[in-house]
């Protein structure tokens, strides 16, 4: 997969989180869609981190990252 593909992914689905996010706001639940967010949009910044690397094993730890908080 492309940078650029993998980058718009997780854009994607970082606005979805928000939005998300926003609807159990409107329903009291509080807990879960903090954690929600927080953890939904931190895949995309750790993507972010993997591609300004400043080495192969750098980009592989966070790309690890990403991919253990998609889960």
């Amino acid at each position: 997969m492309s940078e650029s593909i993998i980058k718009e992914k997780s854009f994607q689905f970082s606005l979805k989180i928000i939005r998300l996010y926003k609807e159990l706001l409107s329903e009291n639940e509080y807990i879960l869609s903090k954690q929600l967010l927080r953890s939904g949009t931190s895949i995309g910044a750790n993507i972010e981190e993997a591609l300004a690397g400043q080495s192969k094993k750098d980009f592989i730890a966070k790309m690890s990252i990403s991919s253990k908080e998609a889960r």
